[in-house]
């Protein structure tokens, strides 16, 4: 093997014992707590829906019902016509049959109300419900500011962390 050969292999092999010691150390580490100095809270907007109802007299008609308006009058030719059958002889029966028909239809046209009725109006109260956004401040962290082994450091944590915070301390060589 010649010099060259020799400096590139012991070369490689010191770059992969650094670097196998290096792994060896990182991620070696503990837990310790710093003394918190100052805690801020940190709030965003955010629009909330709130579900509202909301409600309003309306104007409406009703048409008149038309139920009796052919049954009435029907029902009264019908008995009419019976009565007056029941007059007469002859061709006579069949005219008052005709006779007492058409004044049985008139009086059940009359009692029925004919002409219809006319509708009528009314006011009714509608309801609905509506979403009702509003931009309200939300609660989303808070910002710590903490001292660990005489240095100062600033995080951002979900939760207020009282007068300590826990910290992760990673020892590694330099």
């Amino acid at each position: 093997m010649n010099n060259k050969m020799l400096y590139l292999s012991a070369a490689a092999l010191a770059g992969v014992l650094s670097c196998s010691t290096a792994a060896a150390y990182r991620g070696e580490g503990f837990r310790d707590t710093a003394k918190v100095l100052d805690v801020e809270p940190i709030y965003e907007t955010v629009e909330v829906s709130y579900p509202e109802r909301r409600c309003w007299d309306e104007p409406v008609y009703y048409p008149a019902s038309r139920a009796g308006e052919y049954a009435a009058p029907v029902l009264g030719g019908v008995v009419g016509g019976v009565v007056g059958h029941q007059f007469g002889r002859g061709r006579g029966k069949t005219a008052m049959t005709i006779v007492g028909t058409l004044v049985g239809a008139g009086v059940g046209r009359e009692i029925a109300g004919y002409p219809p009725r006319r509708g009528y109006r009314a006011v009714e109260r509608r309801c609905e419900v509506v979403d009702r956004y509003v931009e309200e401040q939300e609660l989303v962290g808070y910002r710590v500011k903490y001292r660990y082994k005489g240095r100062t450091f600033v995080t951002r944590t979900t939760d207020h962390p009282g007068d300590r915070i826990e910290v992760g301390v990673n020892v590694e060589p330099l």
